[in-house]
């Protein structure tokens, strides 16, 4: 969607197009039970049962090994910063499968695409989690990205893609505010707290299995669309804080935000992402 043109002789100098992404995940009860064939006889919802409580046993939490995350739920906030432009999209699986959900992010990146029109990525422990549980996934669906992890497909890609930490087409901002880790990794609701953003509201990644159990997809695609919206606002705090970006650049940016998802509504007329505003302190 096209935004106000008044803001076009400001200073915009972010990379051109950017992809803020995030999923959210469930266990995998059909993996589950076979890593571990004590639960096979088990019904879906016992086996769940016993495969939390085997993960609380092994770890001392229920966070489930990342191969045994099913992804519920991938959101994509694209923004055209040259034309300052924004969609913001959720593939869930009441629409679609797992599989098909994984490869609407692989495809993106196209090896017959033009190198400058991949986009740049930016998540909140993207390195950390996203896209560990999108590979091992991916794998159990025999899918292939060949593009996105091999930089034989564009000559620039050797010293600049998406799987080296410390080239620029993957922005994880978790693992850049932490350098890396020398300092404890921070997560994003404490963030964006911090900055006077959002943060998770109602909903945390605790109850994403109740959501998908009561198939309340609305919720759950609304929740995972508000990381991505956190993590974008925190990506313009991230270039404001390297001069990327002029304070006056950065505040207009924000204002695009904030008019663009005003724009975005639920079948009855009313803001999807109300309570995101709401809770925004500009």
């Amino acid at each position: 969607m096209m935004m106000n043109n008044s803001y076009n002789n400001s200073r915009f100098n972010l990379p051109e197009p950017i992809l803020i992404f995030d999923i959210e995940t469930i266990p995998d009860v059909d993996s589950g039970k076979r890593l571990y064939p004590q639960l096979t006889s088990l019904s879906e919802a016992d086996a769940l049962t016993a495969l939390i409580a085997i993960r609380q046993q092994e770890a001392n939490s229920t966070f489930m090994r990342l191969p045994l995350h099913k992804i519920a739920c991938l959101s994509l906030l694209w923004v055209d910063s040259k034309q300052q432009r924004f969609r913001l999209k959720s593939f869930a699986l009441n629409e679609h499968s797992e599989a098909e959900i994984i490869s609407t992010f692989f495809n993106i990146f196209d090896p017959e695409k033009d190198l400058n029109k991949l986009p740049d990525i930016v998540s909140w422990n993207g390195s950390g989690f996203d896209i560990p549980v999108m590979q091992y996934r991916a794998m159990h669906h025999k899918l292939t990205a060949p593009a996105f992890f091999n930089d034989k497909f564009h000559d620039g890609y050797k010293y600049n893609n998406y799987t080296n930490r410390y080239h620029t087409r993957h922005i994880d901002l978790m693992d850049k505010l932490s350098m890396y880790g020398a300092s404890t990794r921070q997560q994003l609701d404490v963030v964006a707290s911090l900055c006077g953003l959002a943060g998770k509201q109602d909903v945390d990644g605790s109850m994403v299995v109740d959501l998908v159990q009561n198939q309340d997809w609305h919720t759950l695609t609304t929740y995972c669309e508000s990381d991505v919206i956190n993590t974008w606002l925190l990506y313009l705090r991230w270039q404001l804080l390297q001069g990327t970006l002029t304070p006056d650049s950065f505040e207009q940016w924000q204002a695009l935000t904030q008019q663009y998802l005003q724009t975005l509504t639920n079948t009855d007329g009313s803001l999807t992402h109300q309570g995101f505003l709401d809770s925004w302190q500009m």
